[in-house]
């Protein structure tokens, strides 16, 4: 979904900075940024289901509590319950809770904060290779294009490479930058966050890509919101 994450002052920040680190490489970067990478409905599903069936294992595990539950509702009858009213019960009792987790992990802050970390990564890492995909994979002559992906809501970040800048730096010369960036997302700052890894970003590339009289600005330096 488009929105509008960062004020223009903010906006600004970035787009100078691409334009400060692209002066020294024939690299070129893109920097985009959303809200959240997922909706992560399919989470919320998970946990309501596995809800539901701890509801049948406690059932299963301890059906004297369930006989004592039914008993409240038969004017304390304390015979053998029919095997058909404990069905039914569990059966309800299934779809109060899935119903309340439900709708309780439709509050996205919730839903995101049960996510597992592992998850969250690889669903950033996905949007990122998509958006790289679109924006910036072979769309310079030279195949020197860089996406910055920055995702607010999990506070995460991936650096997707075209295949010339990916054959010539290792994957952990960016470490560097994504930590910057990080630290100043979780402190509240993500266009200064952004800058500082777009200066890292420029630093190495003009080291493996030197700024050429052929160069031309083939990509746009502006933050995008997606």
């Amino acid at each position: 979904m488009a929105g509008t994450f960062l004020d223009e002052a903010a906006r600004d920040r970035v787009g100078a900075a691409v334009t400060a680190a692209e002066h020294g490489t024939d690299g070129e970067i893109v920097t985009i940024v959303s809200e959240t990478s997922d909706s992560y409905h399919d989470v919320a599903l998970h946990y309501a289901i596995a809800a539901m069936l701890l509801v049948a294992a406690i059932a299963a595990v301890t059906p004297a509590t369930l006989e004592m539950k039914l008993a409240w509702f038969s004017n304390g009858w304390s015979g053998t319950p029919e095997v058909g009213r404990m069905f039914f019960a569990v059966m309800l009792a299934q779809a109060v809770v899935f119903l309340v987790i439900r709708y309780a992990l439709a509050w996205m802050p919730l839903r995101l904060a049960l996510t597992p970390r592992a998850t969250r990564s690889r669903r950033v890492r996905r949007r990122a290779v998509q958006y790289f995909k679109v924006g910036a994979e072979r769309r310079t002559t030279a195949r020197v294009g860089i996406l910055l992906y920055l995702s607010l809501g999990e506070h995460m970040a991936e650096i997707v490479a075209d295949e010339a800048i990916h054959g010539a730096v290792p994957p952990e010369r960016w470490g560097d930058a994504m930590a910057a960036l990080v630290v100043e997302v979780k402190a509240g700052r993500p266009a200064e966050g952004m800058a500082a890894a777009v200066a890292a970003i420029g630093t190495i590339l003009a080291e493996k890509f030197p700024k050429t009289d052929a160069d031309v600005n083939e990509l746009p330096d502006r933050l995008i919101e997606l």
